[in-house]
């Protein structure tokens, strides 16, 4: 099958208009000129690689899309899965949490996040995106330490984050700023918000137990079983040479870019949201992403909690890179997917699953059809099918 009449965004140059030939899944074929007969006519638009998301919290969202109201497992599924095909996602990693503590409470409870992380995988056959599992494990909380082992050993869980919400550092290292957060949030006083916020870190110290001691059997569990292990909101390059001992090999959202450089430095890839690159800034008053790109410390985007963002994203930050729009686009596509052990996916080359998607660049860009080796699992409907397809 081929593909024709598209701008291909290439790992290194745009071919302003090319074929792709698809058989099996995989491209074997790519031509600088249009191929007659072809069985799709891109009409001049992008043909970018399919995006591979490492971290996307949006499942937790579609299973309970208000507080208590709980909705059957496959629908939030299925509803995910729309969802992040028709932002261009091919390989979406669900970032999951043990955080029964959380703002988002009973949904975060071990039971019912173990609950989605093995529906997620007893469904991923019957969905679009090639769907995997992100356990975000929070270190201050040693009771998820079971629960997670468990779903690591049974081959559940394709990648961990070590991350720790504690007050006072990390992605809340500014005291003030998070404390006037929370009076916002909760209709609180400041008063009675910096009451809450240090009855949390008084609660995580004597809760936490020994830190050192549950980080060492989660990384252990994962060496144990091939799983990636990626550090979280890394704000100290001490911090980052700490994950990095631990054999951390992504640090997801940095949160100054001393931790980014510290990170870059050591060996390790550097992850931030899209919607914080398309904004320029991101909500909690942290490292902007298009900062860290700007000094050449950006290496992965993900979708964090809104997929959509990806295209608009790489579209906005195709404007200062280096390589343009091909150099943004490994961001979202062949970066993560290195990064991740994938070696099968992310780029437009020969003897690549053909996970692809076709978009154009007006506005905040469009996706108007994504493909999973070769086959279409969304479209807008306004692309032209020849009698060959």
């Amino acid at each position: 099958m081929w593909l024709s009449d598209l701008r291909l965004v290439l790992p290194d140059t745009v071919v302003e208009n090319g074929s792709v030939r698809v058989e099996n899944g995989l491209i074997v074929e790519i031509r600088h000129n249009p191929v007659p007969g072809a069985a799709l006519l891109g009409q001049g638009l992008l043909l970018l690689p399919g995006f591979v998301d490492m971290h996307g919290d949006m499942v937790e969202r579609e299973v309970e899309p208000r507080p208590n109201v709980r909705m059957p497992l496959e629908l939030g599924l299925r509803d995910l899965d729309r969802r992040l095909a028709a932002s261009g996602v091919t390989t979406a990693y669900a970032a999951v949490s043990f955080h029964p503590g959380s703002a988002y409470g009973h949904i975060r409870s071990y039971d019912h996040t173990k609950a989605i992380l093995r529906g997620l995988k007893s469904m991923r056959e019957s969905l679009s995106v090639d769907h995997r599992v992100h356990a975000r494990f929070e270190v201050t909380f040693p009771d998820a330490l079971r629960v997670v082992e468990e779903l690591i050993a049974e081959g559940t869980v394709d990648l961990v984050s070590l991350t720790d919400h504690t007050p006072g550092q990390g992605q809340y290292r500014d005291l003030e700023r998070h404390v006037k957060a929370v009076a916002k949030n909760g209709a609180l006083t400041l008063d009675q918000a910096w009451a809450e916020v240090q009855n949390r870190i008084d609660r995580k110290r004597t809760e936490g137990g020994d830190l050192m001691a549950t980080i060492a059997a989660i990384v252990a569990a994962c060496h144990a079983h091939g799983v990636r292990l990626a550090s979280h909101d890394d704000d100290t390059p001490e911090k980052v040479a700490l994950m990095r001992g631990l054999g951390a090999d992504i640090s997801e959202f940095p949160v100054t870019v001393e931790a980014a450089a510290a990170a870059r430095a050591a060996g390790m890839a550097t992850a931030m949201g899209a919607p914080n690159a398309l904004r320029g800034q991101s909500y909690s008053g942290n490292l902007s992403a298009r900062e860290a790109h700007r000094a050449g410390l950006l290496d992965i985007l993900a979708s964090d909690y809104h997929p959509s963002a990806i295209l608009p994203a790489v579209l906005e930050l195709a404007k200062t890179d280096p390589l343009g729009l091909p150099g943004a686009a490994r961001l979202a596509t062949v970066n993560p997917a290195r990064a991740l052990g994938l070696l099968d996916r992310g780029e437009i080359a020969l003897g690549q699953r053909a996970d692809m998607i076709i978009a154009d660049d007006q506005g905040v860009g469009h996706v108007r059809a994504t493909l999973r080796a070769g086959s279409k699992i969304w479209s807008d409907g306004s692309l032209l099918l020849t009698r060959a397809a």
